[in-house]
């Protein structure tokens, strides 16, 4: 027997229904929306439009509302309660977001709004898939008392929970202050665009008060001094669009989570493509600076490659790249910015670059050209020895598949942190312009051969006789390969084929891990 319902009903629910998933949309005050891009601002919902397949976001927990009293809070209940979270796809793969919602209490995070994004955060560890949040917001709501501070621990707790194991990814688009700073600094990625977003601890006011300092909102935490000074953020951005569009990219290049490998891309670059190009990229003469990012260029796929903190620590690169379709972390010395040394901001950037290509099954490519680390009283009482040793921890934690390939200068311990065959590199190459040793020629000859030198009628011709006996006994190309340490000299030329060819040969890694909780990495 089949039961007969009155449409009409039905049609009155559904009718209240779209009411109020439209005042979701729209939130109590109908001229936010014109206030938000009055600002040069997207709405949250316009940003996740943005960012996601169009039509694929299901949100969650849309009708949600505070139970908050006092202060006129329960006067004021709008639906989402200033957040926006859900699910949808980017190149149709599963990404979970959460987004603030500045045209409600200006983003500030509550109970409730904090119990949703918990959720989406169970949500997204749980179907294995990465996390992206849209951040413009004031912070702790204050009316709340405690009880918003409270959401920031679950959401910091699920932030470290999540490390590892899901890509997550933080995107600034307003303000983000006080504690609500530390949940980005957890995530994998930052990106931040200039003029409307910033991140600080203590506002401006609280600065003043404290030390008498007058300072801009942009000049404590604007978008250029953690892209630049600071190195919060990874990527920047003049615009949301394009912001948003590279999140989309880097999206592509990372697996959904850590128990599945990056995706491979189709390319119509040829594996054996020759790289005549490197030879008039690289010169021969050490004292010589050149951008390794044209290396990158000739070698990676198209051409085509995304620099993670361009701006910060620019004596190191570190770039996701694709190498035969498949996913890599590149690492490379820039011998154009410092000579290519390694100081604190290098070593820190290339650690946590390592430490994530490892976490997400991304192998790794190490370019050398390194002549050590930079001495100087700033950079020891800074702690230089602690600092480069995350870098070395890092390299020696790793799992995942590790070349390394030395361009031209590998001198003392830089040269070991750099991925050396020692520190347990699958495979270490070198092209005939390499010099590994101890220090560079002329150094060693002033210390091995300094009474001489001084002795010497013409000290200067001397000086120049030794420096030439050290670089032919000890630092020719093939000194280091000729004792194992280096598995082979390849001629640069055929740099991209053979870097394909030796991939595919440790594709399929095992690496036996020692029982152990966690290490205890330098800090």
């Amino acid at each position: 027997m089949t039961t007969v319902y009155d449409t009409g009903e039905y049609s009155q629910l559904v009718d209240g229904l779209v009411s109020i998933k439209s005042q979701a949309r729209l939130g109590l005050d109908p001229k936010a929306t014109e206030r938000q891009h009055a600002k040069g601002k997207l709405t949250a919902r316009e940003r996740i439009d943005l960012l996601l397949d169009p039509g694929s976001f299901l949100e969650v927990e849309a009708l949600r509302r505070h139970r908050a009293t006092g202060f006129g809070l329960e006067d004021r209940r709008p639906y989402s309660d200033g957040v926006i979270t859900g699910w949808g796809t980017v190149d149709s793969r599963t990404v979970f977001v959460y987004a603030s919602d500045f045209r409600v209490f200006g983003g500030a995070l509550g109970e409730a709004y904090a119990a949703k994004i918990h959720k989406i955060m169970d949500m997204a560890i749980s179907a294995g898939a990465p996390l992206v949040s849209l951040n413009d917001g004031a912070g702790a709501r204050i009316q709340e008392g405690v009880s918003a501070l409270a959401g920031y621990g679950g959401i910091f707790r699920r932030n470290t929970k999540a490390s590892g194991v899901i890509p997550q990814i933080s995107v600034m688009l307003g303000p983000c202050a006080g504690g609500a700073a530390y949940s980005p600094a957890l995530t994998d990625f930052v990106f931040v665009v200039r003029e409307i977003a910033q991140m600080f601890i203590t506002g401006p006011d609280v600065v003043r008060a404290v030390t008498g300092e007058e300072v801009t909102l942009n000049e404590l935490g604007g978008a250029d001094v953690h892209a630049s000074v600071s190195g919060v953020a990874h990527f920047i951005y003049d615009d949301e669009a394009s912001c948003l569009s590279d999140v989309a990219a880097l999206l592509s290049m990372l697996p959904a989570n850590n128990r599945e490998l990056p995706p491979p891309a189709f390319t119509a670059d040829p594996a054996d493509r020759l790289n005549t190009a490197l030879t008039n990229v690289v010169p021969i003469d050490g004292s010589r600076p050149y951008d390794v990012r044209d290396v990158i260029t000739e070698i990676v796929d198209d051409g085509d490659y995304l620099e993670v903190h361009a701006s910060w620590a620019a004596n190191l690169v570190c770039v996701l790249t694709r190498l035969n379709g498949q996913v890599i972390g590149v690492v490379a010395s820039q011998p154009m910015i410092l000579a290519g040394v390694l100081d604190i901001d290098a070593s820190e950037k290339g650690a946590r670059f390592v430490q994530f290509c490892d976490a997400f099954n991304i192998p790794l490519l190490t370019l050398v050209d390194v002549p050590g680390f930079l001495p100087g009283l700033d950079q020891e009482h800074a702690g230089i020895i602690r600092h480069g040793a995350k870098l070395l921890y890092s390299y020696c934690n790793a799992t995942v598949p590790r070349i390394s390939l030395v361009l031209r200068k590998a001198y003392g311990g830089a040269y070991i942190v750099m991925d050396s065959l020692s520190i347990g590199t699958d495979l270490a190459l070198a092209w005939p312009s390499n010099e590994i040793a101890v220090m560079g020629a002329a150094a060693a000859a002033d210390v091995v051969f300094r009474r001489e030198i001084a002795e010497a009628e013409d000290s200067d011709d001397t000086r120049a006789q030794k420096i030439a006996e050290y670089r032919s006994e000890l630092v020719h190309p093939y000194y280091a390969a000729e004792r194992g340490l280096i598995d082979d000299v390849v001629d640069p030329r055929d740099t991209r084929s053979v870097l394909i060819r030796a991939f595919a040969m440790l594709a399929n890694k095992d690496s036996d891990l020692s029982r152990r909780k966690h290490g205890n990495p330098p800090q």
